[in-house]
């Protein structure tokens, strides 16, 4: 489970464009092949820092059809609603997570653990915690209440590009630049390029700004469109700065 984080960090992993002074920077090969593909994964990593709109058109243009985004993995059970809605209802089920086959789309919690679930308490429910550990939960299904029980683990999710901008799309376009940023390197190897950045954002929720390094993995195929895309930036970092505590 993820709630606004999932999709401030989901930005960052899936959007990310470069800005025609950086792109300019590429010189092309004998073939223009492998250049161009750091072309365009610094593109697509400037995107996601630079705005909705930009960001959008570049995975549509630029993303294979059957392109995929690898997600980061992290303890818990695997599933994905919307927190900007005043109720926690599932948008998305991570295939063969400890959610997959208990949850469905459209589930909607009532209580976790006794507690009864409101917008006031979304961020203190005790989903959190160390793996194998199970939870309780009632969840309303077209109507009928059930009651489910999940035990955490460790998720680690793809989602599709018709995933990708469905997220991208539901993003707010206001707050999605980011306050400062720059693309430091961009090194290649056959079809896979690496993207490192660096960049200051926002938390809106908490109104702190927050920064953080970024290496961004593409794979190319033989047309140039991007097939796989994934992230390694510092979650952690990130929390402490913005005011979460971790604890054991």
């Amino acid at each position: 489970m993820k709630g606004n984080l999932y999709l401030k960090v989901l930005s960052l992993i899936c959007l990310t464009i470069s800005l025609p002074l950086i792109s300019g920077g590429h010189e092309a090969g004998e073939h223009g092949h492998v250049n161009g593909n750091e072309v365009i994964a610094s593109d697509w990593v400037t995107a996601g820092y630079t705005g909705k709109d930009t960001a959008i058109n570049m995975v549509e243009e630029n993303m294979s059809d059957d392109g995929i985004s690898v997600q980061g993995r992290y303890v818990g059970f695997g599933f994905n609603w919307d927190p900007r809605e005043n109720e926690m209802r599932i948008g998305r089920v991570t295939a063969n997570s400890p959610a997959d086959g208990v949850l469905q789309v459209g589930d909607l919690f009532l209580e976790v653990e006794g507690i009864k679930v409101s917008p006031e308490n979304f961020g203190k429910l005790p989903f959190r915690g160390l793996p194998g550990k199970k939870i309780s939960a009632v969840i309303d299904r077209d109507g009928n209440k059930l009651e489910i029980s999940i035990a955490r683990g460790t998720v680690r999710g793809e989602i599709t590009k018709m995933q990708v901008l469905e997220n991208m799309n539901s993003g707010d376009a206001d707050s999605w630049p980011a306050k400062k940023f720059r693309i430091i390197e961009v090194l290649s190897k056959n079809n896979i390029v690496y993207v490192l950045s660096h960049a200051i954002q926002t938390d809106n929720i908490v109104d702190l700004d927050f920064m953080a390094y970024t290496v961004t993995r593409f794979m190319f195929n033989e047309d140039g469109k991007v097939v796989e895309v994934a992230n390694l930036t510092e979650d952690r970092f990130v929390l402490e700065q913005t005011g979460y505590s971790i604890t054991r």
